[in-house]
């Protein structure tokens, strides 16, 4: 143990998967400096709400989680985040972040270059290829595409078309 170790994760909880899935989130909001009403919303319904189901918010135990994010985030760059949370995180939460953080990036409607860059060292921190992820972005690019039902020239509205992962 170094004499500083002490004043590692002074989050008050020890690096766990649920605690990687908010801190990711969390650093994709602010990659372009800036948060948006879009990305806070995405961030609270991907984090859940109410302890019991209950009302529409943070839980005590999420906005315990939210808290212990956030103070991370505060005190710890990506690259600090990437050696402490990628050895405990399955392939399985890998993927659930990297689609999260896809859909939070998109939220507001542009991939802006700094998330693009952030996303990146996800990417290569997960040791997930672009080839391997492309599929799930191609989803994510659609559910997010309501011109689909507006405009009916849309190239993903052509009978030719059939959408399928192999």
């Amino acid at each position: 143990m170094g004499l500083f170790d002490m004043f590692k994760g002074d989050s008050g909880q020890e690096m766990t998967p649920h605690l990687a899935f908010a801190i990711s989130l969390i650093y994709m909001m602010a990659a372009d400096g800036v948060i948006q009403n879009e990305e806070v919303g995405h961030l609270l319904s991907v984090l859940g709400g109410d302890d019991q189901g209950g009302s529409i918010g943070v839980g005590s135990q999420n906005k315990q989680l939210l808290d212990n994010a956030l103070k991370y985030v505060q005190k710890n760059a990506p690259a600090t985040f990437f050696e402490e949370a990628t050895p405990i995180l399955s392939d399985g939460q890998k993927m659930c972040i990297l689609v999260n953080l896809t859909d939070s990036l998109l939220a507001d409607g542009v991939a802006d270059p700094q998330e693009q860059a952030l996303f990146s060292q996800f990417l290569q921190a997960f040791n997930v290829t672009e080839e391997r992820f492309a599929p799930f972005l191609e989803v994510i690019m659609l559910k997010n595409d309501r011109s689909v039902f507006t405009q009916p020239d849309h190239p993903k509205n052509k009978e030719t078309i059939t959408l399928a992962t192999k």
